[in-house]
């Protein structure tokens, strides 16, 4: 008898479901809205219900499905409680239960950005690395641990808030956590908007992005492949914030390589050059020169780690 898994990506607007065999191909994928209600558990109802009827669909028996990988937006601890879900209105709870007794099939845990980490050891860029460290740069900054194959939660499910570095004690803007300084305001897609419009408001000389209104992060690392200096001025501003918390983290954990992923990844070359120029001068020399690699799974990776919990 043929078996299989579910891994599901629950994200604050959209749900990613990918069905799995148990040699960890990928059959098929689905995406779907995510419904906030008043009720934040109907969330979780609606990817119940969902699995069921693709199940039914596929003409999967229960007894052919191994299990059910979910990755959540927050923290979450290896035995599945939930501290807070704040793009989903939940909190207080054990997803790992809770789910369990709405399809009847067993279910696995982990944050989103632990589980994409795990998805890119897995399947991805970081394959061969027992040992490394998943970076996402997109509208915040994520990042997820591996350590001897598996995912560093933590005590409470925060391993892994690379984000939340502080990296400027001199900054007087609030971070969405609630500090000052963090990594997140400046290597993110909207912390690197945000550099390129105090960079643009304090130096009058001209650059291609003078001339816009709605700039991106793109925008940014485009214009600085295109040799345009105030671009190349913020990528290696938000890099040098980047490499100098790198460089923290290799300290602590001493990964064999870094994978970055995210949106802002989609500059390749560029970023992690930059970030390796500013990586090596802050790292002792036992940890300089370790890959920085870009992830390869994109929006997927998510499913991947979540079918990962089930099938290790």
């Amino acid at each position: 008898m043929d078996r299989y898994c579910f891994g599901v990506d629950i994200g604050g607007t959209g749900i990613k479901i990918g069905l799995f065999n148990s040699e960890g191909n990928l059959i098929d994928k689905w995406v779907f809205t995510t419904h906030r209600t008043d009720n934040g558990m109907d969330v979780l109802k609606d990817v119940a219900n969902s699995i069921e009827k693709i199940r039914i669909e596929k003409g999967l028996d229960k007894e052919q499905i191994l299990g059910i990988g979910v990755g959540i937006p927050g923290p979450v601890n290896d035995k599945g409680d939930v501290l807070e879900l704040p793009n989903i209105g939940l909190g207080g709870f054990n997803i790992e239960e809770e789910m369990s007794s709405m399809i009847g099939i067993r279910v696995k845990a982990g944050n989103d950005a632990n589980v994409a980490a795990l998805g890119e050891q897995w399947k991805g860029n970081g394959k061969g690395f027992e040992n490394m460290v998943l970076v996402t740069l997109g509208t915040g900054v994520g990042g997820g641990v591996i350590h001897n194959g598996k995912i560093v939660a933590g005590s409470v499910g925060a391993g892994g808030e690379i984000g939340h570095i502080p990296v400027n004690y001199n900054e007087e803007d609030a971070c969405g956590c609630g500090k000052h300084g963090c990594l997140e305001q400046y290597a993110s897609a909207t912390g690197i908007v945000r550099l390129a419009r105090q960079a643009l408001q304090r130096n009058p000389k001209y650059s291609l992005l003078s001339d816009k209104t709605d700039i991106s992060a793109k925008q940014v690392f485009d214009y600085a492949k295109q040799g345009d200096d105030l671009a190349l001025e913020i990528v290696d501003e938000a890099c040098r914030y980047l490499g100098i918390a790198l460089a923290s983290v290799a300290q602590i954990l001493d990964p064999e390589a870094f994978v970055i992923g995210g949106g802002v990844s989609k500059a390749g070359e560029i970023l992690t050059s930059y970030i390796k120029k500013h990586y090596q001068p802050n790292v002792m020399n036992a940890l300089k020169d370790k890959p920085f690699l870009i992830a390869t799974l994109g929006n997927d990776a998510g499913i991947y780690g979540c079918a990962r919990l089930i099938l290790t």
